[in-house]
């Protein structure tokens, strides 16, 4: 991505949310988020490495997972809990294998938005499995009733957590294809050499 538009980026996300991403080393510009989420798999899944998928949610996280080598693993949310991810729920699926959580909230297709509360029960979850999160966020400035919080800004996340976001739904760019990924400099710099080959 331009200099620049990484700068803007870094910039948006400090005073949009509080988080700080140097615009040189931890954000990449990518053709859409769909891009996004298929490079970030490739660049931390092995064969075999297990991702936990919460579920009603996007339909290309599957088939990003396989083509990277994974297997997936769905995790139910309920109607009951507002299709939010359970903490109770999500440790039932952990094996020995598990690598990574995605986190799809806000939630296409269900509209679920976790709360603060929510995001430090899962954060506790994934720091006791030693996972690592890749938080789908292209939702976040769709959300009414509270304010978006990213998982990267729960304590202790933002080291292992990949946030993905585009322009397409906050900006109504669809076509433009512009989505980025903002994660910390050691793990952004792999995912660029991915992204750098795709």
């Amino acid at each position: 991505g331009l200099p620049e538009l990484r700068k803007a980026i870094s910039e948006y996300l400090e005073e949009r949310f509080g988080l700080k991403y140097r615009p040189d080393t931890e954000i990449i510009v990518t053709i859409g988020a769909s891009e996004a989420i298929d490079i970030a798999l490739r660049t931390i899944i092995n064969p075999g490495d297990e991702v936990l998928i919460p579920v009603p949610s996007f339909i290309a996280y599957k088939p990003c997972t396989q083509l990277a080598g994974g297997v997936s693993v769905f995790v139910p949310t309920y109607f009951q809990d507002e299709f939010k991810l359970k903490k109770d729920v999500l440790e039932k699926y952990i094996t020995k294998n598990t690598k990574a959580l995605i986190m799809p909230y806000p939630n296409n297709p269900t509209g679920a938005v976790l709360t603060k509360k929510d995001l430090e029960e899962i954060a506790e979850v994934v720091e006791k499995y030693d996972l690592l999160v890749i938080s789908d966020e292209v939702y976040a400035e769709l959300t009414y009733e509270q304010d978006h919080i990213p998982f990267a800004a729960i304590e202790g996340m933002r080291e292992r957590t990949i946030t993905i976001n585009g322009f397409s739904k906050t900006f109504s760019m669809t076509g433009w294809r512009l989505g980025f990924i903002a994660a910390p400099g050691g793990l952004a710099q792999e995912i660029l050499k991915v992204h750098q080959y795709s």
